[in-house]
């Protein structure tokens, strides 16, 4: 059998590079996404299966078109999507600026948009495939300075549960994974060991094991719903 195909945005590190990883174990194909592309060559070496690198912007449509169309031309399919690139700008209120709010939506919000836009047909006419949203718990009970980043994330969800609305007559899941603290680069920015112990966050690893199932086909019954992974 062909191998499963999985687009991985963000996988250039922490939580991304950990699922990229681990999906490949066992012979899926993963399409690499992110902005630094020897990021995404490191993430390539550790992984086992066929990888195909794109460097991407995901944050229109123009480059999440060439994404897929990559994805479709090396592969012949696309199984899952992984939105899992992110930025969490941690910035007072009175200090968020008209730009850190385009930014932010449009790394969190916009960016995932476009690709399930851009994949959506592919997955209607394969009768089937598979939305994961990374997201967070601040999205209900976001941390002081995340009011551009909860916000962002919960457009995401939104788009989550409108997928799944939409897909669902042509065999088409999605969900959203609100993460508690995930010991990754893009936490340690804003918070360090000092706030937020390594023993009060989960590694990349367990955040992938527990994404997993989504991809697998396990958790279809959870299709529209924001799934918590609270801190530990």
């Amino acid at each position: 059998m062909a191998p499963r195909v999985s687009i991985i945005t963000g996988a250039g590190s922490g939580s991304g590079r950990a699922l990229a990883q681990l999906l490949s174990r066992r012979g899926d194909a993963i399409v690499l996404v992110g902005r630094r592309q020897d990021r995404l060559d490191e993430t390539a070496t550790r992984c086992t299966g066929p990888t195909l690198v794109r460097a991407a912007d995901c944050r229109g449509h123009a480059a999440a078109q060439e994404v897929v169309r990559a994805a479709l031309h090396t592969f012949g399919r696309i199984d899952t999507l992984v939105n899992g690139a992110g930025v969490a700008p941690l910035v007072a209120l009175e200090a968020t600026t008209e730009e850190l709010l385009i930014d932010t939506f449009a790394v969190n919000a916009f960016g995932p948009a476009a690709l399930i836009h851009r994949c959506w047909g592919t997955f209607v006419a394969q009768g089937c495939g598979r939305i994961v949203n990374l997201s967070t718990l601040g999205t209900t009970d976001p941390f002081e300075g995340y009011f551009a980043y909860a916000a962002a994330k919960s457009a995401l969800d939104s788009m989550t549960r409108s997928a799944a609305r939409e897909g669902k007559r042509h065999g088409i899941v999605a969900f959203s994974i609100n993460f508690g603290c995930v010991d990754t680069e893009m936490l340690r920015k804003n918070f360090s060991t000092a706030h937020i112990p390594a023993e009060r966050t989960h590694s990349p690893e367990a955040a992938a094991a527990f994404i997993q199932p989504f991809v697998d086909g396990e958790r279809d019954g959870d299709s529209g719903q924001c799934v918590p992974m609270p801190s530990p």
